[in-house]
């Protein structure tokens, strides 16, 4: 009997268990969305849960525990320095699993495990028509670079044809009155 008995073994050993968690976790908070099976995203929850609860907190104690379960400094920081106060309100329930069915592979149930009231953009398949006009859109904005490097570049080649043209004289005349030193 389980009596008592939390969490999922995923069929790994505890230290790749760990790992896992800390992979997804970290994932999670630097993109505020992640794709990935349901019986992970709902094992990764209990975990990324726990560290908001920190971040709201705040304390060097608690950014030290949430350092041990992230592996990305800047994730940390986004943790506390983003996360942690936009939850500051809330009593919990920060992060949302939404079931998307099997993955064709191996029917695997895969979710989407996410940030509640994040900023995260979903990711959708272009269509082909969607994928043409961003091409188009694409070209353009380089030509449009291409132009205005060549135009800054004709600008300081005639910038520096002018100055050639204005120091020659000077150079001109000045070897005009060596010649002349020379000859006397």
């Amino acid at each position: 009997m389980r009596h008592n008995v939390s969490g999922r073994k995923l069929n790994r050993t505890a230290a790749h268990r760990k790992a896992l968690y800390r992979n997804l976790v970290t994932a999670l908070f630097k993109h505020e969305r992640i794709q990935t099976t349901v019986p992970k995203a709902k094992e990764a929850r209990v975990v990324a849960e726990k560290l908001i609860t920190f971040a709201k907190r705040g304390d060097l104690h608690a950014r030290r525990m949430a350092a041990r379960k992230l592996y990305e400094p800047a994730v940390l920081q986004k943790l506390f320095e983003e996360i942690g106060p936009r939850y500051a309100d809330r009593p919990g329930g920060y992060t949302r699993i939404m079931r998307l069915g099997p993955r064709k592979g191996d029917n695997a149930e895969l979710a989407i495990l996410e940030l509640v009231d994040n900023t995260a953009r979903p990711k959708h398949i272009d269509s082909l028509k969607r994928k043409r006009a961003r091409k188009v859109l694409v070209a353009e904005e380089k030509a449009e670079a291409k132009a205005a490097i060549e135009e800054a570049a004709a600008e300081t080649s005639e910038e520096t044809a002018e100055e050639v043209v204005e120091e020659a004289p000077a150079e001109v005349e000045a070897s005009d009155e060596e010649k002349e030193e020379k000859k006397d």
